[in-house]
């Protein structure tokens, strides 16, 4: 649990269809436990279907289309992973550009599994220090990141993890990086 107080911070958390729930549930509850107001935006509309591994899940109500939604309303950003909804969000022009609005106001952003794919067409890893799900090590590598496999991998207020069984740490780091605010060496 989080000794850090991000009570008045407001987080995005960027999804669409194919989240893997427990990237998304978990970073949520633990904004929430730390006085942190999460907000669901995506380039979908309505509701979004979550999944446990291959399997459907629960659906999520969507707060704000990203298409209207601004960083500077936002203390920081969370990507859950999936397949199907990191693969859909790296090729959307309004999801790469407001992820990129994060980097450029050097504000927090956190991705967890598969989240990273979107950082990778959003132009914000090259040389920076991350962690992903394995199978995103080479196209990591090939932007230019730093990739390890770790746990969780901070690198001036980018907190970076693997799966599900690193969300703990993950959980941990992002509000602590959220409660510290800006970074200077967060960039674009």
């Amino acid at each position: 649990m989080s000794v850090h107080d991000i009570s008045g911070k407001k987080v995005a958390f960027l999804l669409t269809d194919g989240v893997e729930q427990i990237e998304l549930t978990s970073p949520w509850d633990a904004v929430k436990q730390a006085g942190g107001q999460p907000v669901l935006v995506s380039p979908a509309s309505g509701t979004l279907q979550g999944f446990n591994g291959v399997d459907k899940a629960d659906t999520f109500t969507v707060d704000l289309d990203v298409a209207k939604a601004n960083a500077a309303d936002f203390d920081a950003l969370v990507l859950p992973g999936g397949v199907i909804n990191a693969d859909y969000l790296r090729v959307n022009e309004d999801a790469r550009r407001f992820t990129r609005n994060f980097f450029e106001a050097g504000k927090p952003v956190a991705a967890i599994c598969h989240g990273p794919w979107l950082l990778i067409d959003a132009g914000v890893v090259k040389g920076r220090d991350l962690t992903s799900f394995h199978t995103l090590a080479t196209d990591l590598r090939n932007a230019g990141a730093n990739w390890s496999d770790e746990e969780v991998v901070v690198d001036q207020g980018l907190v970076t993890s693997r799966t599900p069984d690193d969300l703990p740490a993950f959980n941990d780091k992002v509000v602590e990086e959220i409660s510290e605010g800006q970074h200077a060496g967060q960039h674009a």
